[in-house]
């Protein structure tokens, strides 16, 4: 297949050559040759309009666009502070946009690894609307992973994101400092936690909330990319391994106006900035590439209308991290298990009792 196509595209762009060395004189050749170069011509033609028609050309000027951002980045660090203070908000781009527009309109960090945290609950379903009943600012969420070493889409694998409610509280656990530690039916409960498969484009799409706050954390989502995994009957999945664990943020502006509405409101423990939060400092401090704010745009004319947000990750699929957990959802329930409690959530690889990474 391989050797057919380049002895076509050999047939194809050598006469092409040819004609347009300098100094040929195309009025010397014979008819049957001009014959043929019109022919090659028109069949070029044909090609370059199917390519744009199923979408070959432009994924390709995407591809080597992506290909050149991302070089560029490698040679150009960020910081808290230039994170801090760029704005992600696109006021041109809707749900209707074009594919190439929301995706031309944000960067690619290339390194985004960061915790994650106490509170992931293994054994969570596949599921793209993940708001059940929480109230607060609906957010859709599309997340595009890029593989970091081919610029190519990263399909198949399986992204898994989760966040705390309006007020501070994380579904699937009861532990101090989340919520009422007496509340033992949240064990139960499974708002704002959920897997997609990612598609061709390497897309996933969620529909969440704009998270609250709890004492010493910024506004943040939680995300595990799975890979080599596979997807159960009952929607969850069993093997492979995690080439990713990060967390995504907003602008602070943007917290500020959500924080302001209800019931963002009620909640009485103080905020923690982006400036002053540790992992958010973690993921684009010292030698760190990446931006892990998610570029945004607004649904409507209040903010309670909701927000559509989007970000691209590039992943090192070869990567091999370990998250931190003890709390599983099974068929009776969420459960707390000793699970990798024996290492820390504060580290990027907290599921290993070391605490070392295996890249």
């Amino acid at each position: 297949m391989q050797l057919t196509r380049l002895l076509t595209l050999a047939a194809v762009s050598g006469p092409l050559m040819v004609s347009a060395h300098p100094g040929h004189v195309e009025e010397d050749a014979t008819p049957e040759l001009k014959n043929y170069k019109a022919n090659v011509r028109r069949s070029a033609e044909g090609c370059t309009f199917h390519w744009a028609e199923n979408g070959l050309q432009s994924r390709a000027i995407a591809r080597r666009q992506a290909t050149i951002d991302m070089h560029r980045r490698r040679l150009e660090k960020k910081d808290s502070s230039k994170v801090l203070n760029t704005s992600h908000y696109e006021s041109d781009i809707k749900l209707n946009s074009p594919f190439e527009d929301v995706w031309s309109a944000s960067s690619i960090p290339l390194n985004p690894e960061g915790e994650s945290g106490p509170y992931w609950v293994v054994g969570e379903r596949l599921r793209s609307n993940i708001l059940e009943s929480q109230r607060g600012v609906p957010v859709i969420i599309e997340e595009q992973y890029i593989d970091v070493e081919t610029c190519e889409p990263i399909t198949d694998m399986f992204a898994e994101i989760w966040g705390c409610n309006s007020t501070g509280v994380y579904s699937g656990l009861v532990a101090e400092g989340n919520g009422n530690p007496s509340d033992v039916g949240n064990h139960n409960t499974t708002f704002l936690r959920g897997i997609q498969r990612t598609d061709e484009d390497g897309v996933v799409t969620f529909l969440t909330l704009f998270p609250g706050h709890y004492d010493g954390r910024t506004t943040h989502h939680h995300v595990v990319a799975h890979l080599n995994t596979t997807l159960l009957p009952n929607n969850t999945l069993a093997g492979g391994y995690y080439p990713h664990i990060g967390q995504f943020f907003y602008d602070q502006d943007l917290i500020e106006k959500v924080e302001a509405t209800y019931p963002y409101n009620t909640n009485t423990i103080p905020q923690t900035s982006n400036k002053e939060d540790r992992v958010f400092a973690q993921e684009t401090e010292g030698s760190t590439t990446s931006d892990p704010v998610l570029h945004y745009t607004f649904l409507g004319d209040k903010i309670e209308d909701g927000i559509f947000a989007w970000v691209q990750v590039a992943i090192n699929t070869s990567a091999h991290h370990y998250p931190y957990y003890t709390n599983v959802l099974t068929a009776d329930g969420g459960k707390n298990v000793t699970g990798t409690d024996c290492g820390s959530y504060t580290v990027i690889d907290g599921g290993l009792c070391n605490t070392t990474s295996s890249d």
